[in-house]
């Protein structure tokens, strides 16, 4: 099993599959699980220079999937809430309104560390437009990833 395990690290090392081990990280870190992609893309960049332009659109694409799954979610939690309980009262009523004030432009924040990823789903559950939700979270984690990378590859040269 150990050399199983090194073999496929080794793999998964290599510039060809690099990319889709970011995908993964990226898609997997936007989720609601506390993990964060920007080291991949980091050390992918730092190991491959030449990769840096597809790897941030790799990782914006799989970080973006991922806020799309917390969006999905979100508003699978909408029918659940929907059907247990009939008023909304509290936390998610301040939260529903500076959304509804807000509109998908609020997406632009899903690059937050903490509070991107509840973001998407909060976008979800109070059903705002899928798509241009989708294409503000996509420009937020792309300007995140930009800035990131260049600012490590500075600090880090």
């Amino acid at each position: 099993m150990n050399e199983w395990l090194h073999s496929v690290l080794q793999t998964l090392a290599l510039p060809e599959f690099g990319l889709s081990t970011l995908f993964v990280v990226a898609f997997i870190s936007a989720t609601l699980l506390p993990m964060g992609s920007e080291p991949v893309l980091f050390g992918l960049v730092k190991l491959n220079p030449e990769l840096l332009w597809p790897a941030i659109a790799v990782a914006t694409v799989g970080n973006t999937l991922g806020g799309a799954v917390d969006w999905w979610m979100g508003a699978a939690t909408d029918r659940v809430v929907q059907h247990f309980k009939h008023d909304h009262v509290g936390w998610h009523s301040r939260a529903g309104q500076w959304l509804q004030r807000m509109g998908p432009k609020a997406c632009l924040l899903a690059w937050l560390p903490a509070i991107g990823d509840p973001l998407c789903a909060v976008a979800g559950y109070f059903r705002l437009p899928f798509w241009p939700c989708l294409m503000y979270m996509a420009i937020g984690k792309l300007l995140r990833y930009i800035v990131m990378t260049h600012a490590l590859m500075w600090l880090f040269a």
